[in-house]
């Protein structure tokens, strides 16, 4: 029997798969090596996890993944993100434990059913607790669940040469100001985060940064802040932005997968959590110095980041709040 386990988490955000490295980080207890299955997207996240060995990517049908993954190389597999696709996956790999979710009509693909506690009502618990249910039916667990993402070398040069560019010697701040629903873009105010930029460069020079298609709301934010705050939105991937949170005396972000790369880093992360119908109990960034802002603004009832208009909370931030828990981690 081979003393190898495989993690699969093909779906969601990169704060998904980044969460779900917890899972990994506990499975390491018991097995010699601990592997990850994710979509071609999310390969960077994974590459810089210290508990991954090797990565898969999950770029074709389930059929053909799990063809690829045999002759049975593992001796147990989670699914953290089920789907009738990653389900089959292993049960096509002939993995002979399999871990995933109770309850869906695929679950019978399972050796192993975990129900999982939010469908209980249970929206308090941090999700990384409420994945380690499945290393727990494993016999894993892990005290104190914190994702790890290591930039690398290359990651750490591209981001001295992106700062001496800009002529930034000095401590500077990160604000990331939106968030993964690319539908949002379009009516994302900027008004509340061009404050809030303006704000946070009184305490240093701030990078405000985002994906390509985030640059047309980064740019505005920057030239609306004025002459210390520059956009580097879609001049940096995920292992630079690692590089540069890492290197920064802090990060603003809203809820968002780099919020927790910024917190798994050891940044210094304050996460804004700006809808009602947010929950910052159970995603709130982890790491060794983090801090939440919550919702004040009053949502209309029922609104939801899928579905809010016009995301006037946002518009709306509260800026005090957000630079008072800013300089309590930066003290």
């Amino acid at each position: 029997m081979t003393d190898r386990a495989l993690l699969i988490s093909a779906g969601g955000g990169i704060g998904d798969t980044l969460l779900a490295t917890v899972v990994a980080q506990a499975l390491k207890q018991k097995f010699a090596a601990v592997d990850a299955l994710v979509r071609p997207e999310h390969r960077a996240v994974v590459e810089r996890t210290p508990a991954i060995d090797n990565v898969h990517l999950f770029d074709a049908s389930a059929l053909r993944v799990g063809f690829r993954l045999r002759p049975p190389s593992y001796a147990a597999s989670i699914t953290t993100w089920a789907t009738d696709a990653t389900a089959l996956a292993p049960f096509v790999a002939g993995i002979p434990v399999r871990v995933g979710q109770a309850r869906r009509l695929y679950s019978g693909l399972f050796t192993k059913r975990v129900v999982v506690r939010s469908e209980l009502g249970d929206h308090t618990t941090h999700w990384t607790e409420i994945l380690l249910d499945y290393a727990r039916a494993l016999d894993c667990d892990l005290a104190n669940p914190q994702p790890q993402f290591v930039p690398s070398d290359d990651d750490r040069n591209v981001a001295r040469e992106l700062l001496a560019v800009r002529g930034i010697s000095e401590p500077y701040l990160m604000l990331h100001p939106t968030r993964g629903l690319s539908a949002e873009r379009e009516r994302w105010p900027i008004a509340g985060l061009t404050a809030l930029a303006r704000a946070m460069c009184e305490r240093g020079p701030v990078l405000v940064t985002g994906s390509a298609a985030d640059a047309r709301i980064a740019n505005a934010i920057a030239e609306g802040a004025g002459p210390r705050v520059e956009s580097v939105a879609g001049g940096t991937t995920v292992g630079t932005f690692g590089a540069l949170a890492a290197g920064a005396r802090a990060v603003v972000a809203m809820d968002s997968g780099p919020m927790h790369i910024a917190a798994a880093v050891g940044a210094p992360t304050v996460g804004i959590f700006a809808l009602q119908s947010d929950e910052p109990d159970r995603w709130a960034p982890r790491g060794p110095r983090v801090a939440t802002v919550r919702a004040t603004y009053p949502c209309r009832p029922g609104e939801r980041k899928e579905t809010c208009p016009d995301f006037a909370c946002v518009a709306n931030l509260d800026i005090a709040a957000i630079l008072t828990q800013l300089d309590t981690l930066t003290a």
